[in-house]
């Protein structure tokens, strides 16, 4: 498929720099590195000359990526489909049967796997598929995969993909050090991104900032907004502060069973809640592409974390603000001041809005793809059954057992009430608000 045909289907009018040279340079078969800041485009840089690498006429295996967590799996998945550009693709990642892995995998035959680092090798070692084809190996956020731990498991899949004639290593930061023939170095970039983030100081009056964080909250609307904090039991109770004070949020951290955790990235990504309350697991690997602000509820623990959260926002040119709420014994860390100076300070005016609710709700729908249920399915039903207008409905997600939409709030009563008992596309189903 021609280039231009890839970029209108994933809605890109242009490439930038970074993804022009992976482009000219990919095709040489040398071993690269890609060092690139957050929100740059990375994914785009490695994908795109690797669909024109690909056979889509073959059946075989013919490239692997490997990335440290399931939600950039299933990101970087979503993204080859959106391309349509002949690759099927699937994504494999603790959590779920590896079973259940391998019969997607001889129904679907893949042309490219995107996986965990240990469940590449789960499958690697029971020969769940044939890896002889395999001559890409594409390892995404390498230094995150080593910061979890994974070297041992990316130096196993390696010794079982005998094929591979080309690795290309990606990485928001210089912390790893490797000498390929080929580097794409755009980290320079940083500070531009740095100068579009506009940085604030908030200071709570108590040690405990919960009733400080929700006034700052009011004061953003429908903005959204991830607040960062650096424990799983503070993200909890910081979230359940919030949702009874009916501000409409989701939590992320690493001990959320998956299905939760995917489903709060989905309703934070399609506007049904505009605040996301995680742990730094939320600072890279998956994309957002139009938050407003990013709250650090605690210190980040190191610049490099700093730099992570805040990438989170001011993407693609776009620009964003960065608030540090502070009591009265924290301080902006050093490393902020040494390159900005001070940090002005953001009064939270007395007179502040209620909380309004999102637009949006989320529509949960009990079937998908593996009920041959597509996105022009769903849309059609929720129009021709539920009386919903086109502009009703937001972004739809269909999954192998499930699907999402995102529906006006306003109607979901009445949706619900003409939709009990219905079918989709001749199948009785579901269909209830996803919690």
């Amino acid at each position: 498929m021609e280039l231009e045909n890839i970029l209108t289907n994933i809605g890109i009018q242009q490439l930038n720099d970074l993804q022009q040279e992976a482009v000219a340079k990919f095709p040489s078969g040398q071993d690269m590195m890609i060092l690139s800041p957050t929100g740059s485009g990375k994914t785009l840089a490695f994908l795109l000359p690797l669909a024109d690498k690909i056979d889509v006429a073959s059946n075989a295996v013919q490239a692997v990526i490997v990335t440290p967590a399931r939600e950039l799996a299933l990101q970087i998945d979503g993204v080859i489909k959106q391309m349509k550009c002949g690759i099927r693709s699937m994504s494999c990642y603790g959590g779920r049967p590896a079973m259940d892995e391998h019969r997607i995998m001889e129904s679907m035959l893949p042309h490219v796997i995107i996986a965990t680092p240990g469940r590449l090798v789960d499958h690697l070692q029971k020969e769940n598929f044939d890896s002889s084809h395999v001559d890409t190996i594409i390892i995404d956020e390498y230094d995150k995969c080593l910061e979890f731990g994974f070297e041992k498991e990316m130096a196993a899949a390696l010794g079982l993909l005998p094929s591979v004639k080309q690795k290309v290593l990606c990485s928001a930061t210089r912390s790893i050090r490797l000498n390929l023939p080929v580097t794409l170095d755009y980290l320079e970039q940083e500070g531009e991104v740095e100068k579009r983030i506009s940085l604030h100081v908030v200071h709570s009056p108590v040690k405990d900032k919960l009733d400080t964080l929700l006034c700052l909250l009011r004061c953003f609307g429908q903005k959204q907004t991830i607040v960062f904090l650096n424990y799983r039991e503070a993200v909890e109770r910081t979230a359940a502060f919030l949702k009874k004070a009916g501000v409409q949020c989701e939590m992320f951290h690493g001990a959320m069973e998956q299905d939760r955790r995917e489903r709060s990235i989905y309703k934070f990504s399609n506007g049904t809640s505009n605040v996301l309350v995680s742990t730094d697991l939320a600072a890279r690997g998956l994309d957002f592409p139009d938050i407003d602000n990013i709250v650090h509820y605690h210190l980040p623990l190191n610049e490099e974390a700093y730099i992570h959260r805040n990438g989170r926002t001011a993407r693609w040119e776009a620009e964003g603000s960065s608030f540090f709420l502070l009591n009265d014994e924290e301080f902006v860390p050093d490393y902020v001041i040494d390159k900005n100076g001070d940090i002005p300070e953001f009064y939270i005016p007395k007179n502040l809005p209620p909380v309004q609710p999102s637009i949006w709700a989320t529509l949960y729908i009990g079937k998908g793809k593996k009920d041959k249920i597509s996105k022009v399915d769903v849309l059609g039903t929720l129009c021709k059954i539920g009386g919903l207008d086109v502009k009703e409905v937001g972004r739809i997600d269909v999954r192998e057992h499930q699907s999402f939409a995102a529906v006006h709030r306003a109607k979901l009563p009445k949706l619900l009430e003409r939709l009990k008992g219905q079918k989709i596309k001749g199948i009785k189903t579901l269909f209830v608000e996803a919690k």
